[in-house]
């Protein structure tokens, strides 16, 4: 009874899945971002945000979004609090300018009602249907190498440089980090046989051995209640956001959230095959939508901006086609205000190793770029590599919005270019021009 309703919200069989196949991807997905629950109240930390309420507004948000993904959109994406955008608040906003965590918050909530605002008036879809293809394979492509960045530091096989070099490989004989290692190759052996939930098992399978060595404590308890969230619940400042000195803020925010979604979306999208053939996502203001109401409601409970989450890939290359992933992602993250000791307890080297892989995996669409039309790879280019170099999914993207209408003018053809691609190329530069450096 419960398969039948569930195939008939979410289509399961139409888009050639099955309902073990969607929950497996759904525990994966949420595995995969699980690190979410500790990471991000503990960044926020530093801006005076209570960490235990944060913790709380973290999960909360993220499951408010997942099912707003699922239920609404029926895409396998899931929602929750941004890296790099919940740093920005952190040490930028608050740590640099000096603004209170509480108008920092009411920026992200300003924010969230303005690319609300854009989705429903339908300018935020034909902004991304006016991407150029060559951009949309490089938004893949960057994405998997960020991605596999992020599993490499968290692994521990590449280390922040101690001289003049930024990063370096990490310190091999260390037991937490030859695990992660032996990880790797786990889960790439599982890939190798097509072993079904081989991500599943790969990051369980590690975590199990990192318990049984003792390299990853086992957690001090397994229920716990939730904490109180009356110290961030609706503590924003939205009327201190209305002065000259909050405007790049805002305009940071905004223009971070409107790309890291819009590159997340693609990404994932054109590795799942979920593109048509002009290369747009069929109903894409959907899970817009879905985001833009997560970043609102996140600021409201106490945390930054929200947005689709580019490790959803784990779960889409589980075989997660449909909304009920998000759903089951959504779930296991209510589950999480109770079981939050054992959730927090699986450690990164084993999760890190899955993100390499999976990282691997969306690098296909780079096949489909025009080497010899430099032009077009120029940009493209960029866009991969800012994306990981500067360890920011919207600084790339950015660039990309920049350089593709100026090296379309050098070819000569202006006329070509849509109105919506200049319109990013004044945010994007505009966002370079007056990002709080």
């Amino acid at each position: 009874m419960f398969a039948q309703e569930a195939d008939r919200l979410f289509k399961i069989t139409a888009h050639g899945s099955t309902l073990r196949r969607e929950v497996t991807a759904g525990i994966v997905t949420f595995i995969s971002i699980a690190y979410i629950i500790i990471v991000n109240p503990s960044i926020l930390e530093a801006a005076g945000i209570p960490f235990e309420a944060c913790m709380i507004a973290t999960i909360l948000t993220a499951a408010f979004g997942c099912v707003i993904m699922g239920a609404y959109a029926n895409r396998p994406f899931a929602v929750a609090t941004y890296m790099g955008e919940n740093a920005f608040v952190a040490y930028t906003v608050v740590g640099i300018l000096h603004f209170p965590w509480q108008t920092a918050l009411g920026a992200v909530f300003v924010s969230g009602i303005l690319l609300s605002l854009l989705t429903l008036s339908g300018w935020r879809s034909v902004m991304s249907s006016a991407i150029p293809t060559s951009l949309k394979y490089s938004f893949a492509a960057g994405i998997g190498l960020f991605l596999a960045f992020i599993g490499f530091i968290e692994a521990g096989i590449v280390v922040t440089g101690s001289g003049s070099v930024p990063v370096e490989i990490g310190q091999l004989d260390n037991p937490a980090v030859r695990l992660a290692i032996v990880g790797f190759i786990l889960t790439g052996a599982l890939l190798v046989r097509r072993v079904k939930a081989a991500i599943l098992l790969g990051i369980l399978g590690t975590a199990g051995i990192a318990f049984l060595l003792g390299l990853s404590p086992l957690p001090t308890s397994i229920v716990s209640l939730p904490p109180d969230l009356s110290p961030t619940l609706l503590q924003l400042d939205i009327a201190g956001v209305f002065t000259v000195g909050m405007f790049p803020v805002i305009l940071s925010l905004f223009t971070m959230a409107f790309l890291d979604t819009m590159g997340s979306l693609i990404g994932i999208s054109a590795r799942a095959g979920f593109l048509d053939n002009d290369g747009n996502l069929p109903q894409v203001e959907r899970p817009f939508l879905a985001d833009a109401l997560a970043t609102t409601v996140g600021a409201l409970l106490g945390t930054t901006t929200n947005g689709v989450f580019v490790e959803s890939a784990a779960g889409i290359e589980q075989g997660g086609r449909t909304g009920l992933v998000a759903v089951v992602a959504g779930g296991l993250f209510l589950l999480a205000l109770f079981f939050s000791p054992l959730f927090a307890a699986i450690p990164s080297l084993a999760t890190g190793p899955v993100l390499i892989l999976v990282g691997m995996m969306m690098l296909e669409p780079v096949t489909r770029l025009d080497f010899s039309d430099y032009a077009e790879i120029i940009p493209a280019f960029s866009v991969i590599a800012m994306m990981s170099f500067t360890y920011n999914i919207g600084v790339g993207m950015c660039a990309g919005f920049v350089l593709w209408p100026l090296f379309a003018v050098v070819r000569g053809k202006i006329r070509g270019i849509p109105a919506a691609c200049w319109a990013l190329f004044v945010l994007c530069l505009s966002f370079f021009l007056l990002y709080p450096y």
